[in-house]
């Protein structure tokens, strides 16, 4: 599934974080394309978690390779321990921006219930060729921690266009800093790239061509998203 004795780039974030880049990741990407064409018709969206397309989960031995090749090669550098529980799907993004609801305006952090001592670790695979498609920008927050809770709050109940009115954000896919959040690296994509982070920073698919969204796995913003939870290292 993938090349052995990567190549890892890590990229700062913050002072305390960075983003993990392997480049030609895959032995045969090509493969994996083609098995979300074969599939397209299982593609589909998860009420469970707000990406913005269908989706269609990993086959189990292919998640269990995937759970090794993050224990063996950042694991530790991303903090992690041991890994507690691993998921992965294709996803597809498809969605216009008038389509989007409010919560997916903004960038956000993946939701998990962690226990005390444990942390959310993700990763995204780029599975097309056309860069304009999008990489993923990462950011920090621009005001207190209270009010972007109170603010999202009310993305989550708001009409869109009462809570855009309000809260002075604009409608459609996030790329760039606004008075909530400012964007801190940028990450483009690359056939083939695969990029790990924790799932505290905030982040999102930076969309910048939505008019390029293709529902077709073949031309689309076809990607592999993992998520792995871990016990913390005592040290971070």
């Amino acid at each position: 599934m993938f090349k052995p004795n990567p190549k890892i780039q890590a990229i700062p974030i913050t002072p305390r974080h960075a983003c993990y880049v392997i480049d030609d990741a895959l032995l045969e990407p090509e493969r994996w394309v083609e098995y979300a064409v074969a599939h397209r018709d299982q593609f589909r969206d998860f009420p469970d978690n707000a990406f913005p397309g269908p989706e269609l989960r990993f086959p189990q031995p292919l998640l269990e390779a995937f759970a090794r090749y993050f224990n063996t090669h950042v694991r530790t550098a991303l903090g992690g321990r041991r890994t507690l529980d691993s998921r992965a799907r294709l996803s597809l993004t498809t969605r216009k921006p008038d389509q989007l609801h409010p919560l997916q305006w903004m960038c956000h952090v993946d939701n998990a219930r962690l226990e005390p001592g444990q942390c959310i670790l993700a990763s995204v695979l780029y599975l097309f060729r056309q860069p304009d498609l999008g990489g993923t920008g990462f950011y920090v927050p621009s005001r207190p921690l209270a009010e972007i809770a109170a603010m999202k709050q009310a993305a989550s109940t708001l009409p869109p266009v009462r809570f855009a009115a309000e809260y002075g954000i604009a409608s459609g896919y996030m790329t760039a800093s606004n008075d909530w959040f400012r964007k801190v690296l940028s990450i483009p994509a690359r056939w083939n790239r695969l990029i790990f982070y924790s799932g505290t920073i905030l982040h999102t698919g930076e969309i910048a061509r939505p008019d390029l969204l293709d529902d077709d796995p073949s031309r689309g913003r076809l990607t592999i998203n993992g998520f792995f939870t871990c016990t913390r290292r005592l040290d971070t």
